[in-house]
């Protein structure tokens, strides 16, 4: 763009007499949507020229609808309709404007251009019947869209794949497969359609039975392989894919890809990949655009680190409202509330509105913190300062910071306050501080709320079956785990991940499965020897089953996390910090002994739990036992 300025400026001073203004211009703008800095280009179209002529109004509207300035691109259609003189539109013309419509699913503006489409006689090109078919698809009228496409005399491989990409976003993969199964000339953007159409609908298996027949694979073909196991939260399998993509395809990843990982880097907290794919971009120089940038920034705020996250935000030329939102979350999970805080009013100082998600993160933040009056000013400033409308999400952080702070009858009231009807997660926000202050009365009534929107949420029946134990009442505790087994209600087995030397190892509790499971347990064996020295006592209470008391303490030592951490001291050396990704969050026998494990080896161990980061550190957690 530095050299395009020079370039101008040359131009305007020195003009050259025996070249058109507008052909100059057709240039200028082509340079400035290759760079995404269509503010210049618009300047030049509105600034530069006296008479635009088609060419460069064409030019414009092209660039807008490459850069997916939808709106623009409608709105400099409409302007170019009212402008004297105006030129007629042609068929480059509506190729651009109709992937905007098609781009903002709006149907009536595509109606409209549909009928200038014919009126300007422009019906029969085969790529304006193309852009006309997507956008029927796009804005949901398959009916038209399978019309415009039987009427077709002339089509090309564009039209065809055309068909089958609005049936896969559709959803309707029937129709894809039988348009696919007909198409004379399959190319790799049809089959890399076809593999993104079935991911969508949750068919993996027929996902990759077409990717391993396809006679050749270009970027786009893994990139949806790839995304179609992250999108259905097959995290490990991405980057297995990915991985494969390294050794086999031969193939450099784009931004796509790099998405595509990192968001499964994120989830699975496999660090090492992601900083894999960070020298990648580095060294390739690739620019660290939003859709990139806030991957790059959610992986390491997401992987436990932050002070990266903030350098990838730093860096980024361009910041939306969700690369705020990634900060001020991630912030938050690691419990730097102030931080979060301050991020929030610097990121109002630079005028970008805050959305829902940034409001999760700020009573996140508020929840992790006990910052109660904080978190309801935070809570009450959404709709009336931002035009906001909390969501179930909003109501169930609320409640979940008033029942941690053991404000239950305030939690309570703005249960039943709610302007929307109160789900699982909320009323088990409230149930979490009954059973932390032991109120075992209210703690009932709100099980059974729970219980009649979810017959089979397995917390309440433990939880139940806890209350009426400490009560006495054996034969009602036995009853309820009747109940839960009679249902058929399993409890979500815990889980937690561990990444070593660029692999993802998974552990659930009691796992023997790991090819190293003896030296783990060996590892298991020592650290309760030491951790008893060094104070330890189990927390067996928190085991329901009816079995002895060293019984009791076997099964707490196997607990997934634990095992991950054995599997993590006994494969990396000394000194190296200890990462790990848990699905639920973690309990407070884990907690204890996770504390007094990290004093014992020396060594910082870092777990992410389903809703916040502890680091622990010299026997000490980060979130201070408040969690």
């Amino acid at each position: 763009m530095h050299h395009l300025y020079q370039i101008q400026a040359q131009i305007i001073t020195n003009p050259i007499p025996s070249v058109e203004p507008n052909r100059i211009a057709v240039k200028l703008i082509g340079v400035c949507a290759a760079h995404g800095n269509m503010r210049h280009g618009e300047l030049i179209f509105t600034h530069y020229l006296t008479s635009p002529n088609i060419f460069v109004c064409n030019a414009l509207l092209k660039a807008f609808a490459q850069n997916n300035d939808w709106r623009s691109t409608v709105c400099y259609f409409n302007y170019q309709l009212v402008l004297p003189n105006a030129p007629d539109p042609d068929e480059y013309t509506f190729t651009s404007v109709l992937k905007a419509c098609a781009g903002l699913a709006q149907a009536a503006e595509g109606e409209k251009i549909h009928s200038l489409v014919t009126k300007y006689g422009c019906e029969s090109n085969l790529y304006v019947k193309n852009s006309l078919i997507d956008l029927y698809f796009k804005v949901g009228c398959f009916g038209i869209a399978q019309k415009l496409f039987d009427e077709m005399d002339v089509r090309d491989v564009v039209t065809w794949n055309t068909l089958v990409s609005g049936y896969c976003l559709s959803g309707h993969i029937d129709k894809a497969k039988g348009v696919f199964e007909t198409m004379a000339e399959k190319t790799l953007v049809s089959w890399s359609t076809m593999i993104s159409g079935y991911a969508k609908v949750g068919n993996l298996e027929e996902a990759r039975r077409l990717f391993e027949e396809m006679p050749e694979r270009n970027v786009v073909c893994w990139n949806a392989m790839i995304a179609g196991y992250a999108q259905n939260e097959k995290y490990a399998d991405a980057i297995n894919m990915f991985r494969r993509m390294q050794q086999e395809g031969g193939l450099a990843p784009n931004d796509v890809t790099s998405v595509s990982v990192l968001s499964a880097c994120a989830h699975l907290g496999a660090l090492d990949w992601g900083k894999w794919i960070d020298r990648y971009i580095r060294r390739k120089k690739m620019e660290l655009g939003l859709s990139l940038g806030n991957a790059l920034a959610d992986m390491y705020a997401k992987c436990g680190c932050i002070t990266e996250a903030r350098r990838v935000f730093d860096k980024m030329q361009e910041r939306d409202v969700i690369s705020w939102s990634i900060i001020i979350a991630g912030l938050a999970m690691h419990g730097n509330a102030n931080e979060a805080f301050g991020c929030f009013k610097e990121m109002i100082a630079h005028s970008v509105k805050p959305n829902e998600i940034t409001f999760m993160g700020l009573l996140t933040a508020c929840t992790h913190a006990g910052l109660v009056d904080k978190g309801l000013d935070y809570f009450h400033m959404m709709a009336p300062a931002y035009d906001i409308v909390p969501k179930i999400e909003h109501y169930g952080c609320v409640v979940d910071l008033l029942s941690r702070a053991g404000r239950l009858d305030e939690a309570e009231k703005l249960i039943n306050s709610m302007s929307i009807k109160p789900n699982v997660i909320v009323w088990g926000a409230l149930l979490g501080g009954c059973r932390k202050y032991k109120d075992a009365e209210r703690g009932e009534r709100v099980v059974h709320r729970i219980l009649e929107l979810d017959s089979e949420h397995s917390g309440s029946y433990v939880y139940l079956s806890n209350i009426y134990t400490s009560m006495g009442k054996f034969k009602d505790a036995a009853r309820c785990r009747l109940r839960m087994r009679d249902n058929g209600v399993m409890k979500l087995p815990g889980c937690s991940w561990i990444e070593v030397d660029n692999t993802v190892y998974e552990f659930f509790m009691g796992d023997r499965s790991h090819p190293q499971s003896e030296k783990i347990y060996l590892m298991i064996k020592e650290l309760r020897l030491k951790m008893k020295l060094a104070g330890y006592k189990p927390k067996t209470d928190i085991v329901v089953h009816s079995i002895d008391e060293e019984e009791k303490e076997d099964a707490l030592s196997v607990h997934s996390e634990k095992l991950a951490i054995a599997f993590g001291l006994i494969s990396t050396s000394e000194g190296t910090t200890i990462r790990i990704v848990k699905n639920l969050r973690v309990c407070n026998d884990c907690h204890d002994a996770t504390k007094i494990i990290s004093k014992i080896v020396r060594r910082e161990i870092i777990v992410r739990d389903r809703s916040r980061f502890h680091h622990f550190k010299d026997g000490r957690c980060s979130c201070n036992d408040y969690w």
